[in-house]
């Protein structure tokens, strides 16, 4: 009588899939714009490499606070493209240690607000292994506490980056589909970077490979995968972050970061154009003035091509939904954002129930009762 048990794994399987049917081989027929795009190193719309505009994303993940504002606001502030536009540039911010009010400055200086969890707790394996329920908690409540603390209005929250670059397989995407976000920019790609892998939906199967699983195996319609493509170091390892890359220039040396950034963006520019991410936490910057000097030339440079353009995640996904050749973008009318209010009012010591921790806080809203957390993103 054992074979009830042996059969116990297999009826877990087939509820799991009907639940998620598993995603098949992207029939392009049926797979079309806006909705839908198979993975693919294709240009989307069909456009030849020179008549397609370079997208140039640079991302900051983690914190907003005193510490990195500076940053910010020499390097960033003021900056337009060549078509007279306001750069673009999305932050993936997690709750802890951020400065609500600076936060709302951001936003309301034209740049991307976007999500990378409450908690970012350790260890890695938290993320590998969390369920639908721990998404929701960390990044769909999210959306309710960025936008309350923060005065972010929810409707332009679009985007999520997972702490550590870490999948949870199926479950980010389904969170994603119901929590209305439109697109995760987690995922890395070390086998598609030359060509580069253009955006794509999960309706069907991805052709991305799989560095840091689990990686979706389901059909979700609705969320868009903006994909990670690596850089490579100097002795040619693949990274994702350009902290992370081991084998790289002197950090003293401007003129070589200089080379070395661009060599990496050439590999794009010269390509198929698939967006060439600059994705970085704001403390390496800051702490090596030379990279910081050779990140400000390779702006200066991107901002004097006629054909490139820095612009935030969520617009790399706009255009990617409907296509139009260069030089119909460059005469496109500049985002425009509608400043959001902030009454500023600092709270603490505030008393975190998961640690009994004191907290200080910067936010826009009323202060709350106790620390914000998992399960109580408003602190009530």
């Amino acid at each position: 009588m054992k074979w009830p048990i042996l059969l116990l794994p297999l009826l877990v399987l087939v509820f799991a899939e009907d639940e998620l049917p598993l995603a098949e081989l992207c029939d392009e027929e049926q797979c079309k714009l806006p909705e839908c795009r198979c993975s693919s190193t294709d240009i989307p719309g069909g456009l030849p490499a020179r008549d397609t505009p370079q997208f140039v994303l640079l991302t900051f993940d983690d914190g907003v606070n005193t510490v990195n504002m500076p940053t910010y606001r020499s390097i960033l502030y003021g900056r337009r493209n060549s078509n007279n536009c306001p750069i673009g540039v999305t932050y993936f911010v997690n709750h802890e240690y951020t400065d609500y009010t600076l936060t709302n400055e951001l936003y309301n200086m034209g740049f991307e607000i976007a999500l990378h969890s409450i908690s970012h707790q350790t260890p890695q394996d938290y993320w590998r292994d969390a369920t639908y329920d721990d998404m929701m908690r960390e990044f769909g409540d999210q959306i309710i506490q960025m936008s309350h603390f923060g005065s972010i209005p929810r409707d332009t929250i679009k985007g999520i980056r997972i702490p550590f670059l870490q999948l949870a397989g199926n479950e980010t995407y389904r969170m994603m589909a119901d929590a209305n976000l439109l697109y995760d920019c987690t995922w890395p790609t070390i086998s598609h970077t030359d060509p580069g892998l253009w955006p794509y939906t999960l309706h069907y199967a991805s052709i991305q490979d799989c560095q840091i699983p689990p990686c979706p195996t389901a059909s979700v319609p609705g969320p868009w995968i903006l994909p990670m493509i690596a850089w490579f170091d100097l002795n040619n390892t693949p990274c994702s972050m350009v902290d992370a890359c081991f084998f790289i220039p002197d950090r003293e040396n401007e003129e070589e970061w200089f080379k070395f950034i661009v060599g990496n963006f050439e590999r794009h520019y010269l390509g198929n154009r698939a967006p060439f991410g600059f994705y970085v936490h704001e403390w390496f910057i800051r702490a090596y003035p030379a990279v910081q000097r050779a990140l400000v030339r390779f702006m200066d440079l991107v901002n004097s091509l006629n054909d490139a353009y820095m612009v935030n995640a969520h617009e790399v996904i706009e255009w990617v939904q409907n296509p139009v050749p260069v030089n119909e973008y460059a005469r496109r009318a500049c985002r425009h954002t509608v400043p959001s209010p902030c009454r500023q009012t600092s709270c603490g010591p505030v008393r975190a129930e998961h640690t009994e921790n004191l907290y200080y806080m910067q936010v826009c809203s009323a202060c709350p009762n106790v620390y914000p957390w998992l399960g109580n993103p408003l602190g009530n």
